[in-house]
């Protein structure tokens, strides 16, 4: 593959094992935190922390049936989470948010028709945002960051080739970077080690099916062999270095019943192979990471379809891996799509949805760790 580096010699189980889950009082700080005035079905997908008294989360509400449902957009000021108005623009739900200032943040999203929609954040309310490719049929935005000098990085696809879309901190110059070099991929996430540095995260078709994919930009592409497994797609990913990533994601697998929940995949990355590292719980997923104040991976948040009784998460304990459980009661049966840091702070947010089920009744659900 153009441009990988090392060569891959098989997945396998690493040393590490996530512990057995670990039955503290308050669940090792985690404490459900209200997302009121969403419409069911509803369900966050991503969030995103400028400070303890400022985070954005999305998604999408409304789903039943056969309705696409809308977007959904929320505001946290310090004290509670209120729903942002969305009703001037026509958007099915919002895949990713990433920002820096009360007056500053980007979100990326589907439009009712056709091509992907960006969105910016002026302190009061979400306006659409003009880009490349706006408005084109085969142009995605799946995933948007915002690096420490405020530019902002956006991956997914234009003219059938996945790959970066840049611009400035003021959003006024917009430029496609040069195409990811895999033919056949889909790029669901995109993570800034430095404004130098940018990761992105997907999967590749294998021909049978796909594969993991993890790549680096720093002025050209480098790109990782793919994570093996069967129908494996990577959704968040965690890079202390070229030689030291995490990545994570669902394995679909082969066979079983419609809807059939997937396997985890927690997997590292060394600078020569990957190695698959046991998640501790063998069927779900596994949906975000989040690293500490010092850049370390902390904490992965994910689903266990074998005990739905409360939210899981992973914790990162020097070069072990425990499994935490959220509060108890909190929800019928909560399950967890991202999970962020908090700057400035040791805090954490993570966002999903009540149940495991994307269809009335559920609702839109937050978790918080405070320092």
């Amino acid at each position: 593959m153009a441009g990988a580096i090392g060569t891959f010699s098989g997945l396998a189980l690493g040393p590490a094992t996530a512990r057995a889950d670990v039955p503290t009082p308050r669940a090792q700080g985690w404490q459900a935190v209200p997302a009121p005035g969403s419409t069911p079905a509803a369900q966050l997908r991503r969030v995103d922390a400028a400070g303890p008294r400022l985070a954005w989360a999305v998604g999408e509400e409304g789903r039943a049936g056969p309705s696409q449902g809308r977007a959904l957009a929320m505001l946290w000021n310090g004290s509670a989470w209120t729903k942002t108005d969305l009703a001037h623009l026509g958007h099915t739900r919002l895949l990713d948010v990433a920002g820096t200032c009360s007056a500053a943040a980007w979100s990326v999203g589907q439009p009712v028709g056709t091509g992907s929609a960006l969105l910016r954040w002026d302190g009061t309310t979400w306006r659409e945002a003009t880009f490349p490719g706006a408005g084109e049929t085969n142009t995605r935005l799946n995933s948007v960051a915002v690096d420490s000098e405020r530019r902002v990085w956006m991956c997914g696809s234009r003219g059938g080739a996945a790959g970066l879309l840049y611009g400035d901190g003021g959003g006024e110059v917009w430029r496609w970077l040069e195409p990811l070099p895999v033919a056949s991929a889909n790029l669901y996430r995109v993570v800034v080690r430095s404004p130098d540095e940018v990761w992105v995260g997907g999967d590749q078709s294998n021909g049978g099916g796909w594969s993991g994919l993890v790549a680096r930009w720093d002025g050209a592409w480098t790109v990782l062999p793919p994570v093996a497994g069967l129908r494996l797609s990577i959704a968040d990913l965690h890079a202390a270095g070229p030689d030291d990533v995490w990545a994570v994601g669902t394995e679909a697998g082969i066979g079983g019943p419609p809807g059939r929940p997937g396997n985890p995949a927690l997997c590292h990355w060394d600078g020569t192979a990957w190695t698959r590292v046991e998640a501790g719980f063998t069927v779900g997923s596994l949906g975000g990471i989040a690293g500490d104040a010092q850049g370390r991976l902390a904490w992965v948040s994910g689903w266990n379809y074998q005990d739905q009784s409360r939210s899981t998460y992973l914790r990162r304990d020097g070069d072990a891996w425990t499994v935490v459980r959220g509060p108890a009661g909190a929800a019928p049966a909560p399950y967890l799509n991202d999970v962020t840091s908090v700057p400035g702070t040791g805090g954490f947010w993570s966002v999903g949805m009540t149940s495991p089920t994307p269809a009335p009744p559920t609702e839109a659900y937050t978790e918080r760790l405070d320092a």
